[in-house]
């Protein structure tokens, strides 16, 4: 009788899913080369997911250009498996278009309409990112090859456990360690189960949900930290105050969809200004946030000399620090190196691009920069007196909280400083002559994608794990993965007509018993402001425990999988994330690897670092996707032999 045909079962079909299935169509031939039937369980389209399925809000936009976006693991990506180059979203488009891509279905108008109108520098659509996601899906399913089988359930799994044997409801196939139980109450057996979820919702924390029901006692309106197009706005009525805490990517969604998204529109004057024009249906924000800022906007101007890849956060330097530290700490030993990587990359396209701002030439500067600790006073005093313009030294700390130390003494001021911030924020990263910020963009991202292929994660304090999943994350996020421009310019307008006012830096919130209202202001002035509606614009921080995913919740119920959990100097601390292995396991309780269980995504104690990338920028998540494909297929060559031509 022939061996019967192994099952791998993925989680999730969003891009991860995608990115995983093409790294394994190239590595199987070497490691695999055997029939499989790969089972994909997917409520949403394959390949775009949830997240950027085509059903949402056409306003809503990438916050990359065409350029900017791939899924393919190209030539600059050091993995073990075959590199195979493809298209970007902008080259794709065009292929699209010229007919040199003719594997796509008929499109609607409209996205026929963005098809013409893109170019590399624009920020797609999230819908047409959409087709160009379930395109590289499809590709990835058609090169697995004729002996594999790809079956996709659009179904929601609902939990895994053990198998006890016999037949699949989903396959033809036998056996398999794991079932996996579907929503509609079928079971899919599987060899290796890869969760591969993508961002999932949590259960609201204790302090949401009392919002929650302080909000809904006395007739008001609260949103929990959420998916923000997946939120029910409706209830927010013309003209009525809304508190909005956070500022970043998910306020940009929010403010699309309750101006642009309620009938308004933005009109550009003659002297280049924009202005907006309401329909009558929009609410009055006050947003605020712990910066009390916008994220950066993304950078139109060109590099004058190109960025290289880090000078000091190396393979050798890393290896240093292992060498001489049992453990390494993030701020001690790796941040200093990230911002003298930084530091370099900027003052290096200052001299370059611009010598009347500096004194001195790069080289001498650079002999001296080299010597010297980013922290130290003798590279302050050669900062200082090289760049004489104060504004244009690198202060990182300043750049983290641009507000810091300010006190502002009325509304007004706090109004006049943001709305002067986003002003000045959009003159340097928009313009010409400031490439410098670009500079600086390119060197954090560079190590970005680095720090998980340099630093073993087991080699960190405890501390350090935290940090790197708090504080450097969002750094990176609020420096490199802001909005386009043209939002910070809506922002500002939407400021001006008085749609939008800011309540500053150290924001806090309250919820007033004695007028069932919500109060919010802040730390560093007096403004203070009541609304009957506040929404939290963010994402759901990671949590297993309270996993609004039935899969993920079950894997934790069952005792399977856990939260990853650091003893730190202010004592115990749950990240929220699932806990898994170096090579993607998940781990139990105790730390043992689950045979045959596997788990990628923003949401594992793993480095998560999102699902596609820039091309040529060996990426970190092609990187994460090579070596898990390779893994399943070493497990599964070890645990079920390819069956034998007869």
């Amino acid at each position: 009788m022939p061996s019967r045909v192994p099952a791998i079962v993925f989680i999730g079909g969003g891009p991860r899913t995608a990115g995983v299935l093409e790294r394994l169509a190239a590595s199987r031939p070497e490691l695999f080369d055997g029939p499989l039937h790969i089972h994909v369980v997917e409520p949403h389209q394959p390949g775009s997911g949830r997240i950027w399925r085509y059903d949402q809000g056409p306003g809503l936009l990438m916050n990359s250009t065409a350029a900017d976006v791939t899924m393919f693991t190209d030539a600059s990506v050091a993995c073990d498996g075959p590199a195979l180059d493809g298209p970007s979203l902008a080259t794709w488009a065009a292929g699209v278009l010229d007919g040199s891509i003719t594997d796509v279905p008929l499109f609607e108008p409209h996205i026929l309409d963005q098809l013409h109108a893109l170019t590399p520098a624009s920020f797609p659509t999230r819908q047409l990112q959409s087709k160009y996601l379930e395109w590289f899906f499809r590709r990835a399913v058609g090169s697995l090859g004729p002996d594999v089988a790809v079956t996709v359930h659009r179904d929601t799994a609902t939990g895994v456990s053990l198998s006890s044997g016999g037949a699949s409801s989903g396959g033809d196939h036998d056996g398999g360690a794991h079932r996996v139980r579907l929503a509609s109450g079928a079971e899919v057996a599987a060899d290796v189960v890869v969760y591969a979820l993508g961002h999932t919702d949590s259960q609201a924390e204790p302090e949401s949900a009392r919002l929650s029901a302080f909000a809904a006692e006395h007739g008001g309106f609260h949103a929990p930290p959420s998916y923000t197009t997946d939120v029910d706005y409706s209830p927010i009525a013309a003209g009525q105050d809304v508190i909005v805490s956070g500022m970043g990517l998910a306020f940009v969604d929010l403010m699309v969809l309750l101006f642009e998204g309620r009938g308004g529109r933005f009109e550009e004057r003659p002297d280049g200004g924009l202005d907006y024009v309401p329909s009558g249906a929009e609410p009055r924000l006050w947003a605020g946030s712990r910066r009390g800022v916008p994220y950066h906007s993304k950078i139109s101007s060109a590099l004058r000399t190109p960025v290289e890849r880090p000078r000091y956060f190396t393979a050798d330097a890393i290896d240093a620090l292992l060498a001489e530290h049992q453990e390494l700490d993030f701020r001690a030993h790796l941040w200093p190196l990230i911002a003298k990587d930084a530091g370099y990359a900027y003052y290096r396209e200052l001299f370059t691009g611009y010598p009347e701002r500096v004194l001195g030439t790069w080289a001498s500067f650079e002999a001296r920069y080299d010597a010297l600790d980013w922290y130290s006073s003798e590279r302050e005093e050669l900062a200082a007196f090289a760049v004489p313009d104060r504004a244009l030294r690198l202060d990182l700390e300043a750049v983290d909280h641009p507000l810091s130390g300010c006190a502002f003494d009325s509304h007004e001021a706090v109004q006049r400083s943001v709305a002067a911030y986003i002003q000045r924020d959009l003159d340097l990263r928009t313009s010409d002559d400031h490439s410098e910020t670009l500079a600086l963009f390119m060197a954090l991202l560079f190590v970005y994608m680095d720090l998980g292929r340099l630093v073993p994660q087991e080699r960190l304090n405890a501390r350090s794990q935290q940090a790197i999943h708090g504080w450097w994350h969002g750094f990176f996020s609020f420096v490199d993965s802001g909005p386009p421009a043209h939002r910070l310019r809506e922002m500002l307008a939407l400021h001006r007509a008085g749609f939008l006012k800011f309540l500053g830096p150290g924001m806090w919130v309250s919820a007033d018993d004695a007028t069932g209202r919500f109060v919010a202001g802040s730390f560093q002035s007096p403004v203070v402001v009541d609304a009957s509606a506040y929404i939290e614009a963010r994402l759901p921080a990671a949590s297993v425990e309270r996993s609004a995913n039935p899969a993920l919740l079950d894997l934790h119920d069952a005792g399977l999988g856990t939260e990853q959990r650091l003893l730190t100097s202010d004592g115990p601390h749950s990240t929220g994330k699932l806990l898994v292995s170096g090579n993607h396991e998940v781990l139990s309780p105790v730390g043992t690897p689950q045979h045959g269980l596997f788990a990628v995504g923003p949401w594992t104690s793993g480095w998560g670092a999102g699902a596609f990338a820039r091309p040529n920028t060996n990426a970190a998540p092609f990187r994460e996707n090579d070596a898990l494909a390779r893994r399943i297929l070493e497990t599964l060559r070890a645990s079920v032999p390819a069956p034998q031509p007869n």
